[in-house]
C-alpha cells in the first residue's frame, strides 16, 4: 500500500510538471525568444482555466456556463480566449519596455483576478467552478491518474514540437533578431510591433491551455489557484533557472523547481504541526537560494540558449551589410 501511495504521489507530481511546462514554454515564447517581460502569467492562466471550465461543466445556478461541451472544445476555447484577451493587452502594453511592461502586465493580471473573485454570476466568486469534467475520470484513481498523465505528456510534446518548429523557421529567427537588436531589425523593414504582438498572443494561448489542463485535473477552479506566487513568479524562477531562450532548459527548470517544491512540502508535512507551519516558509527560501546560486555561477541558466550571430541569420545579414556600407 505504501508503494502505491508513493506511485500516486509521483504521478500527481509528474502531471503538475507537465502543466507547468506549458506555462514555462508560453513564457519562453514571450521572454526567451522575444524579450517581452510578462509578469501577468496568472491572468492568462485564469482565463484559460475558467473558459474551459465554463464551457464544459453542467448547468449551475451559481455561475455562467452549463454548455457541457466536449473537453477538447473547452481546451481550444481556453487557448482562443487567452489569445483574445492578450490582443488588446498587447496593443496597449507592448509599447512599454522592461519594468514598465512588467508593471502593466501585473496590473492586468490583478484586474482579471479581481473580476474572477467578485463577479460571482459569471465565475462562481469565491466558490469557483466545480464539477469540471476530467478525461478518464471514470477509471479507478491510479489508472485515471496515469491516463491523464499520458494525455498531458502528449499535449506537452505537441506544443514543444510546434514551438520548436516555429522558432526554427524564419519567424523565430526574426524574433531573435528583434530581441537582440531592434534597431537592426527596424532597418531591415521588420514590423516590430506586429511581430511582438504575435509572440505575446502565441505565448498567452499556450498559458491558457495550461490553465485549462489544471482546471480539468483538479475538477474545479477557484480564485485561490490564481496566486501570483504560484502562477507567475514560480514560472519565472523555473525559466530563469532552466535557461530562457531554450525550450529544453525551460522543461528542465520546471522539473527541478517543482520536484524541490513538492519534495520540501512532503518533508515538512511529516513534522509536528507547530513546526510544519513554520517550515513551509523554508520552501520559498530553498527555491530562492537555488536561484541565487544558479545566477551567481551560471547566470544564463542550466541549459542556456546557444549564443552567437550564427543563430540569427537575418541579424548577421544586416551586420554584414552595415559593415560593407562603412
Amino acid at each position: 500500500m505504501e508503494l502505491i501511495g508513493l506511485l500516486n504521489y509521483a504521478v500527481f507530481m509528474a502531471i503538475f510538471i507537465g502543466i507547468y511546462s506549458l506555462l514555462a514554454l508560453g513564457l519562453n515564447i514571450q521572454w526567451g525568444f522575444s524579450g517581452l517581460f510578462n509578469a501577468g502569467i496568472a491572468g492568462f492562466f485564469a482565463v484559460g482555466a475558467y473558459t474551459s471550465a465554463l464551457l464544459t461543466t453542467p448547468e449551475s445556478s451559481v455561475h455562467l456556463g452549463g454548455y457541457q461541451l466536449p473537453v477538447v472544445v473547452g481546451w481550444i476555447g481556453a487557448m482562443i480566449a487567452a489569445g483574445l484577451i492578450a490582443w488588446p493587452i498587447g496593443k496597449v502594453c507592448l509599447r512599454f519596455r522592461s519594468d514598465y511592461l512588467a508593471i502593466a502586465t501585473i496590473g492586468v493580471a490583478e484586474i482579471i483576478r479581481l473580476v474572477v473573485k467578485s463577479e460571482g454570476w459569471m465565475t462562481g466568486g469565491a466558490r469557483g467552478v466545480n464539477k469540471v469534467p476530467r478525461p478518464f475520470g471514470d477509471l479507478s484513481y491510479l489508472y485515471s491518474q496515469l491516463a491523464y498523465l499520458a494525455l498531458v505528456i502528449g499535449i506537452v510534446l505537441i506544443v514543444y514540437w510546434a514551438i520548436e518548429r516555429q522558432i526554427s523557421a524564419p519567424w523565430g529567427r526574426m524574433m531573435r533578431g528583434i530581441r537582440d537588436n531592434e534597431d537592426a531589425a527596424t532597418a531591415m523593414g521588420k514590423d516590430i510591433k506586429a511581430r511582438r504582438l504575435e509572440a505575446f498572443i502565441f505565448g498567452a494561448a499556450v498559458m491558457g491551455l495550461g490553465g485549462a489542463l489544471f482546471a480539468h485535473f483538479n475538477r474545479s477552479i477557484t480564485p485561490e489557484a490564481i496566486d501570483p506566487m504560484i502562477a507567475t513568479f514560480l514560472i519565472w524562477i523555473m525559466l530563469i533557472l532552466g535557461g530562457s531562450g531554450n525550450n529544453r532548459g525551460a522543461l528542465l527548470g520546471v522539473a527541478v523547481v517543482w520536484i524541490i517544491w513538492s519534495a520540501s512540502e512532503f518533508v515538512t508535512d511529516q513534522l509536528p504541526t507547530e513546526y510544519a507551519i513554520k517550515a513551509k516558509y523554508m520552501r520559498v527560501f530553498i527555491i530562492g537560494l537555488l536561484l541565487q546560486i544558479v545566477l551567481r555561477f551560471r547566470p544564463e541558466g542550466i541549459l542556456p540558449e546557444p549564443q552567437g550571430t550564427a543563430d540569427n541569420p537575418e541579424l548577421k545579414t544586416f551586420q554584414k551589410q552595415e559593415g560593407a556600407a562603412k
